[in-house]
């Protein structure tokens, strides 16, 4: 069977993100003049609509998250291939995103960014800064199975879909009950993702507000200097994880990773300028197959398995992201918070197939849900192009190296000799 490796934007998507840059352009710009020169009345318009928008990221964030989880680890166990494959698709997967989860940690403990100085006077939100974070961490344990939901207590909603997710997948395969509760999770998933498109849609008007409201605080006295430390942070990690720790492990499992970079670079231009991942499949298979040498069965179980839970950036930019918007709300980050997330970002990261937009509006979506201010992820998004071409690249270079060290692990050296003829 041939595989498409053409590009997978077509014209018509192309144009449609150039009317979204677009939208987003007008609305950064109308948002800054509102907020610098408006009246007070187009000032409580702003207000309005940021948070508006920030209830809107609260009624999607739960179940979008919670069902995401739950389809992705019940629907993987569906396959017939070998279930050597599975587990040692599943160990990488893990390995490399809790690494990336790691190496954000210690980042942002080196490069501590600076918070967005407060006017004179102000203080930090209350329900942020006088609650430890360590009760989070104390009631991530439910005593009733709605509680988390209602209470849109994040932890504990990514502990049950875990753990429904999982006893799904344990499910007998000829009994019609794994068959059935995966079917229905992953048609939740699609209708939330039809309502994720059309917030999406709509999402320059909250722009707006979130743009206007940060600059009457701007206007007011606030600094964001620690946004360039926070830049370089997010930065840093991808392009450490990218080009020392992913050729390490590669270089650990017995492959060199020079030739597999050279055999992944047309899947890795691909996914830099279509910011697609998903899209990006077709190239990414094609390369792994016919210039690294994997075999089809490997490739095609692995490759769309790590396209969907495989997503070393997006821990990355959940976790620093995340930290830097609570530590600016006023909550205490100690070695202990920076653990805890290491987990809650690897456990986000798997969850956010499929999500337009990935990290930026998951990221959004936690922190709204845990009551943090997110008017910062307004300045965040005009940059965040940039960004996210350079973590959909992080994320298929991570996927083409799980599906080499899976292909080297099943088959062991018998593959050298082809993978020296295909890399030639």
């Amino acid at each position: 069977m041939s595989i498409d490796t053409r590009p997978a934007l077509a014209p018509e998507a192309k144009r449609e993100q150039l009317i979204m840059a677009g939208f987003y352009l007008v609305a950064i710009v109308l948002g800054v003049l509102n907020g610098f020169y408006g009246t007070a009345f187009t000032h409580s318009v702003g207000d309005f609509v940021s948070s508006v928008f920030i209830k809107l990221f609260k009624f999607i964030s739960i179940p979008i998250i919670a069902v995401s989880i739950i389809s992705t680890l019940a629907s993987i166990s569906k396959s017939s291939e070998s279930g050597r494959i599975f587990r040692h698709t599943i160990f990488y997967t893990l390995l490399t995103t809790i690494l990336a989860a790691v190496l954000a940690a210690g980042l942002y403990l080196l490069f501590s960014p600076a918070n967005v100085a407060l006017p004179d006077g102000a203080t930090a939100p209350a329900a942020v800064a006088e609650k430890s974070y360590f009760a989070y961490v104390q009631s991530v344990i439910p005593d009733n199975f709605l509680a988390p939901f209602l209470s849109a207590n994040v932890l504990s909603v990514l502990l049950i879909a875990a753990a429904v997710g999982l006893a799904i997948a344990k499910l007998p395969r000829e009994s019609r009950s794994q068959e059935i509760l995966t079917a229905f999770f992953t048609a939740c998933q699609d209708v939330l993702f039809v309502l994720v498109k059309w917030l999406i849609k709509v999402l320059p008007v909250g722009i707006f507000g979130f743009i206007s409201a940060l600059c009457v605080e701007l206007a007011s006295g606030v600094s964001i200097g620690g946004l360039g430390t926070y830049f370089a942070t997010v930065l840093t990690a991808n392009f450490l994880q990218m080009l020392v720790v992913l050729p390490l492990v590669l270089l650990i499992r017995g492959l060199n990773p020079l030739r597999v970079a050279r055999g992944m670079m047309p899947a890795l231009l691909v996914a830099f300028f279509s910011k697609s991942s998903a899209g990006t499949l077709p190239v990414t298979m094609a390369c792994s197959e016919e210039r690294v040498g994997v075999r089809p069965a490997v490739a095609r179980f692995v490759l769309p398995i790590c396209t969907t839970i495989n997503m070393n950036a997006c821990a990355a930019f959940i976790l620093i992201t995340s930290v830097f918007l609570m530590q600016n709300a006023g909550a205490e980050i100690t070695l202990g918070t920076l653990g805890v997330w290491v987990l809650i970002a690897t456990i986000a990261a798997v969850g956010n197939a499929g999500v337009p937009m990935g990290c930026f509006f998951l990221t959004a979506s936690l922190m709204a849900s845990m009551n943090v201010p997110i008017l910062l992820m307004g300045v965040i998004l005009p940059v965040y192009a940039v960004i996210d071409m350079i973590e959909t690249m992080l994320n298929v270079w991570s996927d083409s190296t799980v599906a080499a060290m899976v292909n080297k692990d099943l088959y062991g050296d018998e593959d050298e000799a082809k993978r020296e003829a295909v890399s030639a």
